[in-house]
């Protein structure tokens, strides 16, 4: 089993992108009150920041950092990449998030060597396709080839061999372990365990008496113990986007503007991954952190933000909130995927086989080419002021794509 983590997957693709950023403290997040980090280089990590932490302190913790919005899009795409280096691998990939995933390579040994040569081989693609580094563990089992490729962060490799499984486990912390939370690594330390050898070596029914289920299963992993296979994940299961507004808004049309923007950014997800979707899901957080989610079904699968916004817009106007509700967040998710190759479309009696659609395709390949800020279709984003966009009619507006024109 292999482990394969990006290392600062975010700062890294923009390290990557603006080399002159090399060697100093950078930190990818929103820019406002309540964003979060979402990545940190190393030199950041040396204060103290941390991914998830909130991004005024780690602007209090290291004022000298260079503090980057976060691109989404170009993630994904270097994901998507990374992703295919390893399935050129091995078809057996469980991708854990954009950043990281587990390999089982046995069935690669034949064709490519042993298992360390194959985490070298992947190592070295990264590099030279991506230019950003990984990290790799390797070990019998799924739970310790993770753990490994955390100690030989960044840029590392770390095998863990069969028979020197508990040489390795045995002597970490019981934090280590997965399902070791605050609240279990209290109750262990009650009992005086703080290692995984100590676990190990305890008997399971005190464990279970301590921890219920979850105790036996600790005492398995403290073995070595880990029955679960790679399971590859070949299609997403949903798409989408969320964001927190800087300050509580009440103004709808600040929050259908909004929704707009996500609609779009989920829209070219599903149009990065071949995939259409069935079904256009609203979260609506409040100030007071109660969250609403209402889902539509659609007529027909879609991968076109107009589509998605529309649907988006009525879940919210229909969602029972005060027309003055105060929002802290909204987000737009796509789910019932299906690839778009297979979703035969229903042509309404005045719709052209061509439009929108093939507008918002243009403006990817654009966007591919120029960068992701430098076109944007006008139609779909009504006139050039800043208010929300209101659905052209069908009859009426032709899908345009303008250049980066002021206002546009």
């Amino acid at each position: 089993m292999l482990h394969v983590d990006m290392d600062a997957f975010y700062a890294s693709v923009e390290l990557r992108d603006r080399p002159e950023l090399r060697g100093k403290p950078v930190v990818v997040g929103g820019l406002g009150p309540r964003s979060v980090v979402l990545s940190a280089t190393y030199e950041a990590r040396a204060f103290g920041v941390r991914s998830a932490m909130p991004v005024g302190r780690a602007r209090r913790l290291c004022p000298q950092a260079v503090f980057i919005p976060p691109r989404h899009g170009v993630y994904g795409e270097v994901s998507k990449e990374v992703m295919a280096i390893f399935r050129a691998v091995t078809p057996e990939v469980e991708p854990l998030s954009l950043d990281e995933a587990f390999l089982d390579v046995s069935g690669a040994t034949r064709r490519l060597g042993t298992p360390r040569r194959i985490a070298e081989l992947i190592r070295q693609q990264v590099r030279e396709q991506q230019s950003i580094t990984c990290s790799v563990g390797l070990a019998p089992v799924k739970f310790v080839a993770k753990i490994a490729s955390a100690r030989c962060k960044p840029d590392g490799l770390l095998v863990v061999p069969a028979d020197g499984l508990l040489d390795f486990l045995h002597p970490l912390p019981v934090s280590a372990l997965w399902g070791v939370g605050d609240k279990a690594e209290e109750v262990l330390g009650r009992l005086g365990l703080r290692t995984v050898g100590d676990i190990a070596h305890v008997p399971a029914a005190t464990l279970r008496r301590e921890l219920g289920a979850a105790g036996e299963h600790l005492h398995a992993l403290a073995w070595g113990r880990d029955e679960r296979p790679v399971t590859p994940r070949r299609e997403e299961k949903s798409v989408g986007a969320e964001e927190t507004f800087p300050t509580d808004v009440d103004d709808p049309d600040v929050v259908k503007k909004e929704l707009l923007r996500l609609s779009g950014r989920t829209a070219r997800a599903l149009r990065a991954s071949g995939c259409v979707a069935r079904t256009v899901t609203v979260k609506l957080r409040l100030a007071n952190f109660k969250t609403i989610t209402r889902s539509r079904t659609l007529p027909e699968p879609t991968d076109v933000a107009r589509e998605i916004y529309a649907a988006a817009c009525a879940l919210y106007e229909g969602s029972g909130l005060d027309s003055r509700a105060r929002l802290r967040l909204v987000g737009v998710r796509a789910t019932g995927l299906r690839p778009v190759s297979g979703a035969a479309r229903q042509l309404a009696f005045d719709e052209r086989p061509s439009g929108w659609r093939e507008a918002e395709q243009a403006v990817d390949r654009i966007a591919r080419r120029f960068g992701a800020d430098a076109v944007r279709p006008a139609a779909l984003f009504g006139s050039s002021q800043d208010g929300p966009a209101e659905a052209p009619s069908k009859t009426r507006d032709e899908p345009r794509i303008l250049g980066n024109e002021p206002g546009v």
